[in-house]
């Protein structure tokens, strides 16, 4: 940027001013807002702050009495914003600052003792969690044997969930947007429109920017091979074994994909297969179109009771009528978290992944299971609870 030394703060109401009179910005508008913002009235550092908001504190002074006003306005306000972060706004770097410690390498402790390691290490960069009391309050209510036809919860597995959190978090904002993006049903054939793949990319972009996936892509090159080392190749890595379409039942049609199965969950041949992401529970459950019929008891006598604190739960229920006798899920986890754990499992790791995992408030044996879809596709990736301690 030049001449910030120049910068003049009623240049920028002004030239705001002028923008939003007509409730429209046109191309040539669009390229005179980027001039400004770099060469006619560049803000210094002490000014962004200022500059961004006048978008929104000017844009105000256009608000109408009725809807189509207010969206056009806001429309035109997207877009000043959206020139004034590219032009005066640098991207962080990304950097993989971590390193694997040597405690984690495959070559020093193993294959098994690595994976562990590495879950629990993903486990404690996920800062990203969300909270249970306090972004999200359960329900489990009574438990279950699975073949049991009885209904042991009356009411919603969610009590509360804070989904302001789903739209400030960058990261759970760009997974949202891709949950209605799929036919659940298999056999009809997935149509990836331009928007869909723009959400992608965005969502790929998102979570490579978090300790999680970072440490992800670092374990994932030291220990396998044809990794790629920038963030580019690692991203299109992810989207070929997670996001490309391929065939999941007979007909030759490309009716699925990883990330399909396994976060948003598919019906195939009159049952549910996949669904273990807790975010698509809740808003399954909230459209009223999932009913949670109440946990899986534990194997043993000895586990520790599911209550509603608990990380991890497996449950019964149905979905659009159709039965889930089983299935396990994470809760609170973020997207990054569970995507860096079963991209981990699919490229490091084998079918059967089994580690513990220390939650801070229980300690769970679990086994990662992972398979394969082809060669390099995944088919599904799930946590299975084998047993289950309270600290």
């Amino acid at each position: 940027m030049e001449n910030t030394d120049a910068f003049e703060e009623d240049k920028v109401s002004e030239f705001l001013t002028n923008i939003f009179s007509d409730l429209s910005v046109d191309q040539e508008e669009n390229a005179e807002l980027v001039a400004f913002f770099a060469e006619e009235n560049s803000p210094p550092i002490d000014k962004l702050i200022f500059t961004r908001a006048s978008a929104f504190r000017i844009g105000c002074d256009f608000l109408g009495d009725d809807r189509d006003t207010n969206v056009q306005l806001l429309k035109c306000i997207n877009v000043v914003v959206h020139a004034f972060e590219i032009t005066c706004l640098l991207p962080r770097p990304y950097m993989l600052q971590m390193e694997v410690p040597e405690e984690m390498s495959i070559a020093s402790i193993g294959l098994d003792s690595s994976i562990e390691k590495a879950v629990q290490h993903l486990w404690d960069l996920d800062v990203n969690r969300l909270e249970q009391g306090t972004d999200y309050v359960l329900n489990v209510q009574g438990g279950k044997k699975p073949f049991w036809k009885e209904d042991e919860a009356d009411d919603p597995l969610f009590t509360s969930v804070d989904t302001k959190q789903f739209r400030s978090r960058p990261t759970y904002k760009a997974f949202y947007a891709l949950l209605d993006n799929y036919v659940a049903q298999t056999g009809v054939s997935e149509k990836v429109t331009d928007t869909e793949r723009s959400e992608i990319r965005t969502f790929l972009r998102a979570i490579m920017e978090t300790g999680p996936m970072q440490f992800c892509h670092k374990y994932c090159q030291a220990n396998a091979q044809n990794i790629p080392s920038d963030k580019d190749g690692f991203m299109k890595l992810l989207h070929k074994i997670w996001f490309a379409l391929y065939r999941r039942s007979r007909g030759g049609r490309e009716d699925s994909s990883g990330f399909e199965h396994v976060f948003i969950g598919e019906i195939k041949g009159g049952k549910v297969s996949g669904f273990h992401n807790w975010i698509q529970l809740y808003m399954e459950e909230k459209k009223g179109d999932l009913d949670y019929r109440g946990y899986i008891r534990p194997r043993s006598n000895r586990d520790a009771q599911t209550n509603d604190d608990d990380s991890i739960l497996t449950l019964q229920f149905n979905w659009n009528g159709i039965e889930k006798a089983v299935g396990t899920s994470f809760i609170g986890t973020s997207p990054e978290f569970e995507m860096a754990l079963y991209t981990i499992c699919f490229l490091v790791g084998g079918e059967d992944n089994y580690v513990t995992l220390d939650t801070g408030v229980d300690i769970f044996d679990l086994n990662i299971r992972c398979y394969r879809m082809g060669s390099n596709q995944i088919g599904t990736s799930f946590p299975e609870a084998k047993s289950h301690y309270e600290e």
